[in-house]
């Protein structure tokens, strides 16, 4: 069986899994206390470089995001900055739903996978 590489492991859960050439992030949220929708989605964007990176990808890697609003509402503002974010010509598959999230102060949680190398 191929090895498995975990990621930022902790009691709970690991952040990211890397497995047969995939990496498999954990749904990232805002933890720094921000409180409006943009400051979150960017600091939840950049857990995800930093992590892809830890995991030997980059986000032109993305297979596949799944994005979780707490309200819909925030929806042009989260597209507006994963629209800069994203690598042109190379969008992963998305969804975006709206969610109850874990605690009431986050905003957008992003779940991604993407391929290594």
């Amino acid at each position: 069986m191929a090895s498995i590489k975990r990621l930022q492991p902790g009691a709970r859960m690991s952040e990211g899994t890397v497995h047969n050439g995939v990496v498999y992030l954990a749904g990232q949220v805002a933890v720094s206390g921000a409180t409006g929708i943009k400051e979150q989605v960017r600091e939840v964007l950049g857990s995800i470089d930093a992590l892809l990176t830890e995991a030997g990808s980059h986000k032109s890697n993305i297979l596949r995001a799944q994005i979780f609003l707490a309200d819909l509402a925030d929806f042009p503002a989260l597209n507006e900055l994963w629209d800069a974010w994203v690598v042109p010509g190379s969008t992963p598959a998305r969804a975006t739903v709206q969610a109850k999230l874990a605690k009431p102060e986050w905003k957008v949680e992003i779940v991604v996978t993407a391929a290594v190398g």
